[in-house]
């Protein structure tokens, strides 16, 4: 995944400025992002203050290693059925 050249809490000051007032036009402008991108940040970030994003970074860390842990012993399970053969 492409890492932003934005800090999680740069962009939570860029959606804390938003819901001050200040439009977003003009804040993508300033920043130089897209509509597109502080939007997406919005939906990821919305709500948020700058001590959750080192959490929310290790909970996702966390995720990812756990998702590879199920997926080597998914893995496991099939090879061990298919060396063993299925009951019929």
């Amino acid at each position: 995944m492409k890492k932003s050249r934005f800090s999680e809490e740069q962009i939570i000051g860029f959606l804390k400025q938003a819901e001050a007032g200040i439009p977003v036009k003009e804040l993508c402008r300033k920043g130089g992002f897209s509509d597109a991108t502080f939007y997406k940040w919005r939906s990821r970030f919305g709500g948020m203050d700058v001590p959750d994003a080192p959490r929310l970074r290790e909970l996702e860390q966390e995720n990812a290693k756990l998702k590879r842990l199920l997926a080597e012993a998914h893995l496991d399970m099939h090879a061990l059925k298919s060396a063993l053969g299925v009951k019929r």
